[in-house]
């Protein structure tokens, strides 16, 4: 069993930046791959950024092209904590951003491969 729990939300303007953390349980979070999902009221859940566990080869991250180039997801396995630093923020960014773990191991944005989820954080970008 993983537990995970994020923080960080908040409210900023466009352009700003925040960080969001995601603290898991368990001794074994480095072989999970990590992601970030976000959804905004009436909209489907939707995949941010994936990282893969640290036994994957290929590793890698990848992210949604919505994102690619603004936001960067990033582990720290001694913690057992990962990362997702939004900058330049923009108002379609507002959503509840959620922290998963999944036991297949490499990065992919297939909600049903993460075994594991956060209750989310309310990240909210004003105009």
């Amino acid at each position: 069993q993983v537990q995970l729990v994020e923080s960080g939300g908040g409210l900023v303007q466009a352009g700003g930046s925040l960080s969001l953390s995601c603290a898991a349980s368990g001794r074994t979070f480095g072989r999970y791959a990590m992601a970030w999902f976000r959804q905004a009221p009436g909209k489907e859940r939707e995949f941010i950024a994936a990282i893969a566990a640290i036994y994957w080869s290929s590793g890698g991250r990848n992210y949604a092209d919505s994102v690619k180039g603004r936001f960067t997801i990033f582990r720290d396995n001694a913690k057992n904590t990962k990362y997702l630093q939004m900058n330049n923020l923009k108002p379609e960014d507002t959503a509840v951003y959620y922290c998963a773990a999944s036991n297949q191991g490499y990065s992919n944005s297939d909600t049903d491969s993460y075994n594991y989820w956060g209750q989310g954080t309310q990240v909210t970008v004003s105009s």
